[in-house]
């Protein structure tokens, strides 16, 4: 068989793609760990996380980030910061096109996470960075002693809704539903929060203002049917997620929501192919099943390049 550049190549450094690049160095395999920007995915612009163990007091997501980076680096992980435009997985020895030229490797794990959904209304893509955000510890410190609105009802947007209660004088919490997805626990946090506001059974049509910031938004109560303008400065939605497959190009299998389909050792339909983390098809999304997932993918890999040499 041709030699390949790599034994490994994991594409993507969240907290999954870190994992597999941490156990992958470990067991002395020639690996590569590609991320388009900087290492840590959207954990890194996570303001505080409490139910990762080992952490009893909690700890931010750029402090858990580095405390994995700096892991991987006692044993020599190869990290660069590159996109992967594309992957050809036809053969037995994958190519991985990257902006800048083409590397191979017997084995992939897809570590690409998932980005924000975006709500498609009018003016969301016209006030992004101005006044429409996805992301709390950004932004919130632009709000202090203003009033924003928060979009969703899952973990993700009841604990920023809190967290930007540090900055905002008023937070409206709108939601489609009569009742919070979040853990009990976050929901009875926003509902002991004063500055919190909750609008049930409401959706946001239109995100409207002037040139250059946020003024008003319109919400829709979807019982009635009637709306009515909220004055609020910013916008912050989190309304779920969509996966980062664009460039596997039907290299392996996906889920109709465009998720990685994988079985309980983390192989997708391409032998060779693993996968790990939010961009799988998985029941939950946390950093723990991410990290749990890494681990299985890069034993997986070890093993198939083991029995392929």
């Amino acid at each position: 068989m041709k030699k390949a550049d790599f034994d490994l190549v994991i594409i993507g450094g969240g907290p999954a793609g870190l994992t597999a690049g941490l156990y992958a160095a470990r067991a002395r395999l020639n690996v590569i760990l590609l991320e388009k920007a900087i290492p840590g995915g959207q954990v890194i612009i996570t303001d505080w996380i409490e139910n990762y163990p080992g952490f009893p007091k909690g700890l931010s997501g750029a402090d858990l980030v580095q405390n994995i980076t700096q892991q991987t680096k006692r044993f020599d992980l190869n990290i660069e910061n590159n996109e992967v435009i594309s992957i050809d997985c036809s053969e037995n020895i994958k190519k991985v096109r990257l902006s800048d030229r083409t590397i191979t490797a017997y084995t992939i794990i897809i570590a690409t996470g998932a980005s924000p959904r975006k709500l498609g209304i009018p003016g969301e893509d016209r006030f992004y960075g101005k006044g429409v955000s996805f992301c709390a510890t950004c932004d919130g410190p632009f709000y202090k002693d203003r009033v924003v609105a928060t979009i969703g009802g899952g973990n993700t947007a009841v604990q920023e809704s809190l967290f930007l209660t540090k900055f905002a004088r008023k937070v409206y919490l709108i939601h489609r539903r009569d009742e919070l997805r979040a853990t009990k626990i976050l929901q009875e946090r926003a509902f002991a929060n004063e500055r919190i506001e909750i609008v049930w059974d409401s959706v946001v049509t239109s995100i409207n203002g002037g040139l250059t910031n946020v003024e008003n938004i319109t919400v829709k109560n979807v019982k009635t049917n009637n709306s009515k303008e909220l004055r609020v400065d910013g916008c912050f939605i989190w309304v779920g997620i969509h996966p980062n497959t664009e460039f596997l190009g039907g290299c392996v299998s996906l889920d109709e929501s465009g998720f990685v389909i994988a079985n309980s050792n983390m192989e997708t339909s391409m032998p060779g192919v693993f996968v790990a983390g939010d961009v799988r098809n998985t029941p939950l999304r946390q950093i723990a099943t991410a990290v749990g997932d890494a681990a299985i993918a890069a034993f997986s890999a070890e093993h198939y390049i083991e029995n392929i040499k």
